[in-house]
């Protein structure tokens, strides 16, 4: 606090300080600065939405949507079509070399470990896909 002496009238006056409030404010302004950019990013995944129930799903957009399945006997599924790991690549590569669009879904069984879900995901991002979309049941059941 500072004083001042003086004046006239009246004695002495007291004013307050206010060099150190302004000096914790600039300190709080840096550290909020400082931790802004370091939040954390979640996942950016795609949820492929269910058709609303009085309409009946488009047969042109099923036909472009590419859902690898991956099987608990340790096969695959490209849209119901029967592949092997070696052949998964190759064939997605395939798939989409003349795609503008590049996304894709996958969707394993309930009995599937994940990491041949992440191994199939590995394959298809290694294939060119630019977005995976992850299908699990509700999704699929359209809730």
């Amino acid at each position: 606090m500072g004083m001042e002496v003086g004046g006239k009238k009246g004695g002495p006056m007291a004013s307050m300080n206010i060099v150190p409030l302004i000096d914790i404010l600039l300190v709080l302004l840096i550290i909020f600065m400082v931790i802004t950019p370091l939040t954390p990013k979640g996942l950016e995944a795609i949820v492929p939405q269910p058709p609303p129930p009085n309409q009946q799903p488009n047969t042109v957009q099923n036909q472009l949507t590419i859902v690898v399945q991956v099987l608990k006997d340790g096969k695959l599924k490209i849209n119901d079509e029967d592949y092997t790991w070696d052949t998964l690549g190759p064939r997605l590569t395939d798939i989409f070399k003349i795609r503008a669009e590049k996304v894709a879904f996958v969707k394993g069984d309930d009995s599937v470990s994940f990491a041949q879900v992440a191994k199939a995901m590995d394959i298809m991002k290694a294939s060119g896909i630019d977005s995976i979309g992850l299908i699990t049941a509700k999704i699929e059941a359209g809730q």
